[in-house]
């Protein structure tokens, strides 16, 4: 049988590229395609040198060929590594732009129990209450918490159609929209996939959802330094990251790797700064009291070290926790110590992604910095 270049091509269509929301022939991954009776050459370049993604790539080609064209064909896939040339500017913003999204801040922690999660919610609501239209991606395949910490565990995203697509419509809680694989597995069950299949899910989350007009998406990143990190921050326009961490020398040590992680040659992306929580205990009955449980500014000294913004301190307080697992972000509580702890920390947040974010409009500039109640920006007139 004599292959069809154009079938090929068409077939070839159905292959998305991860993180760029376009098919491999679109995107302008596919270079060329050979054919010599039933054999077939397909010539790919990649941006990204991660072995899981080259062979996902290879085996998706090679599947589709035979389920689209012709079962019997031989194919044959050259894959060629070209990464982007490193931007003069070390804080341009990677990756297309997604439509409707202004900014994507990575939030994570060098380790697990340290508060990341909270974070990232009660961050999420302070934003809403400011006026931004925020959204959160629990990007935590492997431990999910946003439903629960948003009490929409026993919802499920519907679908909806946005120009002729079928698109996930985010769950919303108090203003914010979320999606999490939480919604599409049961509370007791496992996820245990592959660093290729959780990406692959992530990426649906992404580019497959409705976001509609986002001021901020917050990412919640899985604890450490490892695959999904590497997957979402090469694929997706990330504004910055900010790193959760506690006071103690082991959690600081696991912070420091994970700042390093995004000012590596490989993500390169810019740190907004570091959050500090658990930073110290103020018993109920003692209110002017501050007990350094787990060591006193050790997030504040790690800042300055690594020469990176020190965003600010959450105190380790009782309700926080509560406010979690009742799903009711404890940000929400109006006159509180958290409250005001969790505003300091937006504004701080929005002020360093205006200061990094080069290419923001001027005028979007000022009108994110007065709803977010910050300083006039400088150069931003």
């Amino acid at each position: 049988m004599k292959l069809d270049r154009k079938e090929i091509l068409k077939a070839l269509e159905t292959i998305s590229v991860a993180g760029e929301g376009k098919n491999m022939v679109e995107s302008g991954a596919v270079q060329n395609v050979l054919t010599f009776g039933d054999e077939v050459v397909v010539e790919l370049v990649l941006s990204t040198p991660a072995l899981h993604i080259k062979k996902r790539a290879e085996v998706d080609i090679i599947k589709t060929i035979h389920d689209l064209v012709y079962e019997k064909a031989k194919v044959k896939v050259n894959i060629k590594v070209e990464a982007p040339e490193k931007p003069e500017n070390p804080n341009l913003i990677k990756g297309k732009p997604i439509p409707g999204i202004s900014n994507i801040v990575a939030i994570a922690s060098g380790k697990g129990g340290v508060g990341k999660s909270t974070v990232t919610a009660n961050l999420a609501v302070t934003l809403a209450k400011m006026g931004f239209n925020v959204g959160v991606l629990d990007a935590d395949i492997y431990g999910p918490s946003m439903p629960i910490m948003f009490d929409v565990e026993h919802s499920k995203p519907i679908s909806v159609e946005v120009d002729g697509k079928s698109k996930m419509k985010p769950v919303e809680s108090y203003e914010v929209k979320i999606l999490s694989i939480g919604f599409f597995t049961k509370p007791d069950q496992a996820v245990i996939w592959r660093g290729p299949m959780a990406a692959k899910a992530l990426n649906q989350m992404i580019f497959d959802a409705d976001w509609g007009q986002l001021d901020f998406l917050l990412i919640d990143l899985p604890p450490g330094t490892g695959d999904i990190h590497l997957s979402i921050m090469q694929s997706l326009p990330i504004t910055g990251a900010v790193v959760v961490s506690t006071p103690q020398a082991v959690a600081l040590a696991d912070a420091k790797k994970g700042v390093s992680m995004f000012l590596s040659d490989a993500i390169s992306v810019p740190v907004l700064g570091i959050i500090e929580n658990m930073a110290y205990f103020t018993p109920e009955e003692l209110p002017n009291n501050k007990y350094y449980i787990f060591g006193k500014e050790g997030a504040k000294n790690l800042a300055e070290d690594l020469q990176v913004p020190m965003l600010g301190e959450i105190p380790l307080i009782q309700s926080i926790r509560e406010a979690g697992d009742y799903g009711r972000p404890a940000a929400l509580q109006t006159a509180t110590p958290l409250e005001a702890a969790f505003e300091e920390i937006a504004r701080n947040v929005v002020q360093e992604v205006v200061n990094r974010n080069e290419s923001l409009p001027p005028t979007e500039a000022i009108k994110i910095t007065t709803m977010a109640g910050c300083s006039a920006v400088k150069g931003k007139k």
